[in-house]
């Protein structure tokens, strides 16, 4: 067996160790855990260290310390289904620098927790097995301190009746708090919110009966705006597409949503919010759509209309 052959194995030696599931016992997951511990062939284990690093690095390191070339279109299979275990079993932590940072930031990055690198620095010891048995005993408890810590990050928004609903950290979901708590409340006074998509479970919140009794089954998740609200009083239904990082209600968006609502009983009414009138609302307000509404965060009381006869309503 080559040198980088037998460190692959020996890292998957640690992740049986440690009780990893039998999906994540393969050389990509093996390859994170000595990417992420700066360990190429010419270290020792007490050698390990604990950078931080994104996907990306994961790759180079693989490519010009193991000789594994991943293709580009892997990047999403090593973050769900290595990297995103290793820190729900407590031995990676996501975003250290930031933790706030939002599921779909392309800074998102890792880091060996402390007490699994001094555990990784004892294997091929004497005090690896005493180490090993140690850490397995503190190891549940870790796994729910970091639970908590991803959890206190989230943010909370407050929906009808009272309850609350918390969103992926980030400027995306702070941008959908503001649409419910500042434009829903000038805008839409009574409004009834139908959905709320969150960056990291989609569905942040869904009123699927109440979508449903306006002729509305949605198949797809994946084509929802970002907020939809139900306006009773005027029989209007109000979709929002936030815009902090992906794009506004262009004339390509205003089909897809016209579609997807078209049975609808209710009026559609289209708005694409912006956090403010700087420089994303520049790059895109050549492309929102016509007979749409642009909402900004930071000037909350104003609507800017793409339209010409009428103000905020369906068209």
């Amino acid at each position: 067996m080559t040198k980088k052959g037998n460190r692959i194995s020996q890292a998957l030696q640690i992740l049986k160790a440690l009780g990893m599931p039998a999906e994540q016992i393969n050389d990509r997951t093996a390859i994170c855990i000595l990417a992420l511990l700066d360990l190429p062939t010419n270290k020792n284990w007490n050698q390990s260290s604990n950078p931080v690093l994104g996907i990306r690095g994961i790759l180079d390191f693989a490519r010009t310390k193991m000789d594994v070339n991943y293709a580009e279109n892997t990047r999403e299979s090593i973050r769900k289904y290595s990297v995103k275990q290793l820190v729900e079993a407590g031995i990676l932590l996501f975003n250290p620098d930031e933790p706030g940072r939002a599921v779909n930031s392309s800074k998102n990055c890792y880091q060996v927790d402390n007490t699994a690198l001094e555990l990784f620095r004892q294997y091929g010891s004497s005090a690896w097995r005493a180490a090993l048995g140690n850490y397995l005993t503190k190891r549940p408890s870790l796994a729910k301190s970091f639970a908590m810590q991803r959890e206190l990050s989230r943010l909370e928004v407050k929906i009808k009746d009272g309850k609350k609903i918390k969103l992926s950290p980030g400027e995306h979901s702070k941008l959908i708090i503001a649409i419910i708590e500042e434009f829903a409340e000038r805008f839409i006074p009574g409004g009834e919110l139908v959905y709320v998509g969150d960056t990291g479970a989609k569905w942040g919140y869904f009123d699927e009966a109440l979508l449903k009794s306006l002729g509305i089954i949605v198949s797809s998740h994946g084509k929802m705006p970002d907020v939809v609200i139900y306006f009773r009083d005027k029989n209007w239904l109000i979709l929002v597409e936030a815009v902090a990082s992906s794009g506004p209600v262009d004339g390509i968006r205003h089909i897809e949503l016209s579609s997807l609502f078209k049975d609808c009983s209710a009026g559609l009414v289209f708005v694409t919010a912006f956090p403010n009138r700087g420089e994303q609302l520049r790059k895109f307000v050549s492309v929102v759509a016509w007979e749409t509404e642009v909402w900004c965060a930071s000037d909350p009381t104003h609507l800017i209309h793409f339209n010409g006869s009428r103000f905020l309503g369906p068209h």
